[in-house]
């Protein structure tokens, strides 16, 4: 997996050493995570809170980040913030009050919606700059940048190229706010061709995923 980033960053012009690699880790056992941790891994993904939880607990004695990637409920909020050192799915007013006074701090991602469909996760265009101004007066939150997940009924590049201009535009609030997680193991390279810096990958580095409920 690494060789292909490599290989991608290469492409793109870019230093592998500018990517951070997320291993989603959903569904899978913590011995998996922790055997990941034994050679190398250090950012963790987990998208189910109550999964998250419980893994992050089990293997605090290993000193990971954990990052959550999925959809977090407000009233979970908090609960996520004492394990999750970054929350990629900052999608709404209410979730950033939730998180605002954690006595932590965390990294924090806008969700972008790149579709049309107001069901999908992720701030509509139209109102990021009014969520992401919300992160930057939060003390618990450290704005990082922003992030989505590119529709499966359009071309990578294309909504990645979209999301890159979601993120100049998030910049010009807060220069340091240069942070893109976006890409998973089938559209990794899109994603570092268009400037992301954190991708999300599972499969391809943890296998099908067990039978679940």
């Amino acid at each position: 997996m690494r060789s292909g980033i490599a290989d991608a960053c290469r492409a793109a012009a870019r230093d592998p050493e500018d990517v951070t690699l997320i291993v989603v880790t959903k569904f899978h056992p913590a011995a998996l995570v922790a055997a990941l941790a034994a050679l190398g891994v250090r950012d963790v993904g987990e998208n189910r809170h109550q999964e998250a939880q419980a893994k992050a607990e089990e293997l605090e004695h290993l000193g990971l980040d954990w990052h959550f990637i999925g959809q977090l409920q407000t009233k979970k909020a908090r609960q996520a913030a004492r394990y999750a050192s970054a929350i990629h799915s900052i999608d709404r007013e209410r979730l950033v009050a939730a998180l605002a006074d954690v006595d932590r701090e965390i990294d924090a991602f806008v969700q972008i919606n790149l579709t049309d469909d107001p069901g999908r996760g992720g701030v509509s265009p139209d109102g990021i700059e009014a969520l992401a101004e919300q992160v930057l007066a939060a003390p618990g939150l450290r704005l990082r940048g922003v992030m989505s997940v590119a529709p499966l009924e359009e071309e990578p590049a294309r909504a990645f190229e979209r999301l890159a201009g979601y993120s100049e535009r998030v910049r010009a609030l807060d220069p340091a706010a240069s942070a893109i997680s976006a890409g998973m193991t089938h559209d990794y390279r899109e994603a570092i061709a268009h400037g992301a810096t954190h991708l999300r990958i599972g499969s391809a580095i943890t296998g099908k995923r067990p039978e679940h409920r």
